[in-house]
């Protein structure tokens, strides 16, 4: 029998609303006990900007018909829009035993090893958390641990409409320039990443038994 640790479900939930789905994600992990099986959602969300704990009202630069969310999430301001692959990672930490810091890395270098196999040359910050390609940010991160268990997650730049960053100061860095995956010339949709984004991350999250549900929250 396998472990309870060593199970996985992923699930592809297409477009969904933020606001909908960050309320789902604190019902799962409000919900889940020691038993519960771990699971990575991968969904789209309509134009928004969303805040985090930290964030600051000057990192919005000017007014904005996008919604603004504050979210409980870590980090600052960013910004979500149809053509981005997000990912967010109902781990239980505790029993996976990471920390919060080994599970940033393991998602940074998910994404790095993902834009690899496309020939991109990618790296991580040490103090900025997120991914870059020649100075400019191709996913940004944020996390929320409760009861040992991480929620929200990552969103990597794929193929959108990049003009809504520049009425923020990205995840609260003036200037900071974004770029995403049609730019270095990388063709494939959100949906074709995905999976070789689970086969990356997986490759230190280790889990041994992966079921994958399409449009079922």
């Amino acid at each position: 029998m396998i472990a309870i640790e060593n199970k996985l479900i992923t699930r592809h939930l297409g477009s969904q609303p933020y606001q909908e789905t960050w309320q789902a994600m604190k019902d799962f992990t409000e919900q889940r006990d020691q038993q519960s099986i771990d699971e990575i959602w991968f969904v789209e969300h309509p134009l928004v900007f969303t805040q985090g704990l930290a964030g600051k009202p000057e990192h919005l630069l000017a007014n904005t018909e996008i919604p603004i969310v504050k979210s409980d999430r870590g980090g600052q301001i960013t910004h979500h829009g149809p053509g981005q692959l997000i990912a967010y990672l109902l781990i239980n930490i505790r029993r996976k035993t990471f920390n919060v810091r080994s599970l940033v890395s393991i998602i940074e270098q998910g994404i790095i090893d993902l834009l690899a196999t496309h020939d991109v040359t990618a790296v991580a910050k040490a103090d900025a958390p997120g991914v870059y390609v020649d100075g400019k940010k191709i996913a940004s991160l944020g996390l929320k641990i409760r009861k040992g268990c991480s929620f929200h997650g990552l969103a990597l730049n794929v193929d959108m409409d990049l003009s809504p960053f520049l009425q923020i100061n990205p995840c609260g860095y003036a200037g900071l320039e974004m770029t995403q995956c049609r730019d270095l010339g990388i063709t494939s949709s959100v949906a074709e990443l995905a999976p070789l984004l689970i086969e990356k991350l997986n490759q230190k999250l280790q889990y041994t038994q992966i079921e994958s549900f399409i449009n079922d929250q």
